[in-house]
């Protein structure tokens, strides 16, 4: 089932895919909200464009690029429409995951068709009980980003006890035919995503469609190839960071196309262009939002120089990328908000976009991958040599 390799685009080709994409998901960015979901047309587009292959196994028909090519496009995608670019994120990342799990996971999701999509919702909502053989989850478990189109099922997060006593975080792959979707999304930026509730009652999960999430050493990976040696929460964590600064970018674009012909009318400078505050603030945005792209990228290519050898990225290069990774949604938001201050009251009708890219910005950077508060305690402790706590994200007993 591998994809011919002259069948897999190069980054530049599918970067530019996305790239070109951005006018036309900024002119239905408004219907996205308005639906609460991505339409399937937009999702029809990402399948043709190969998005959600990225980091799909070859084995499987994807195409297994550096995690660099998804987090490249992401920044494009959400430039037009920041709830499709994190249905992109959320479905595209999930190949990653499956890479993960024993081949046979990726035999069964994507044996006769290997389009399914899969969506998740990691935080612990529900209960999960250990049986012989497996899992039995129940509850609901809230936010599962684009889940109307994942007929590939879900990955849901949950603690076990074991025997010790200490509480796993796993990660549990449940069926679509499993769950019901409760449509209860209603919220203030990222509408468009259709982050609905997935309610679970008795469900059994076999040990096979399960892994421990964080867990990071030699047993905890697949056997694809050494893509999937690159711990998973840094892809998925680095892909969120990509999304919002993605946003702040477009957040930049439109202020630009609302500056340039505006003039102040009570104000000598004239046109708009001319006032030093106006070109300040956007100069200052800029830099933010560029800096915090030059960090994601440049940690991903670090992690990466590890894991293209088979190599499992080093604790202390690990503990960098994610606690830096998280700065992204501060620095993004203070950027958009900077330059939105500027566009006075125009920029508060809600026919004006920026006003939508503000909100879809402010709920990105609430997202718990964004939680530069408590990590940059955890980043600033192993600076000074504080060892971990005990409960932290690296796989590491401390």
């Amino acid at each position: 089932m591998n994809a011919p390799e002259k069948l897999i685009p190069t980054e530049a080709e599918i970067v530019a895919r996305a790239e070109a994409l951005i006018p036309w998901l900024r002119e239905r960015a408004d219907a996205c909200e308005k639906a609460r979901m991505v339409s399937l047309e937009t999702i029809q587009k990402f399948q043709e464009a190969g998005f959600f292959k990225i980091l799909q196994p070859k084995r499987w028909g994807g195409y297994e690029m550096h995690p660099n090519v998804l987090n490249k496009v992401l920044i494009e995608l959400a430039r037009g429409c920041p709830s499709s670019a994190w249905n992109v994120m959320v479905l595209g990342v999930h190949p990653f995951e499956v890479g993960l799990l024993p081949t046979q996971c990726g035999d069964e999701l994507w044996g006769d068709d290997n389009t399914r999509l899969v969506s998740s919702s990691y935080a612990p909502f529900g209960t999960v009980t250990k049986v012989e053989g497996g899992y039995v989850l129940n509850g609901e478990w809230l936010t599962s980003s684009g889940c109307d189109h994942a007929a590939g099922g879900a990955f849901l997060g949950g603690r076990v006890a074991k025997a010790d006593g200490e509480l796993e975080f796993r990660s549990f792959w449940v069926q679509r035919s499993d769950f019901e979707i409760v449509d209860d999304w209603f919220v203030v930026g990222l509408a468009g995503t259709g982050s609905k509730k997935l309610a679970i009652k008795e469900v059994f999960v076999p040990e096979y469609r399960s892994h421990v999430i964080g867990a990071y050493d030699e047993h905890s990976h697949g056997d694809v190839n050494n893509l999937y040696k690159m711990p998973f929460f840094y892809v998925f964590y680095a892909a969120v960071s990509s999304v919002i600064i993605g946003m702040a970018r477009g957040m930049v674009d439109l202020y630009i196309e609302h500056m340039v012909p505006r003039q102040n009318i009570n104000q000598a400078v004239g046109a708009a262009v001319q006032d030093p505050f106006i070109k300040g603030r956007l100069g200052e945005a800029y830099a933010k939002i560029l800096g915090a792209t030059s960090r994601v990228l440049q940690n991903t290519d670090e992690a990466w120089a590890y894991a293209s050898k088979g190599e499992l990225v080093p604790l202390d290069v690990r503990v960098r990328h994610f606690a830096t990774n998280q700065f992204t949604g501060g620095e993004c938001f203070d950027a958009a908000h900077m330059i939105f201050k500027k566009t006075s009251t125009r920029g508060v009708w809600l026919n004006c976009p920026m006003q939508r890219q503000m909100r879809d910005i402010l709920v990105g950077a609430n997202h718990i991958t964004q939680n530069q508060d408590n990590i940059g305690e955890l980043l600033g402790g192993q600076l000074l040599g504080s060892p971990l706590p005990k409960a932290n994200p690296f796989g590491v007993k401390a």
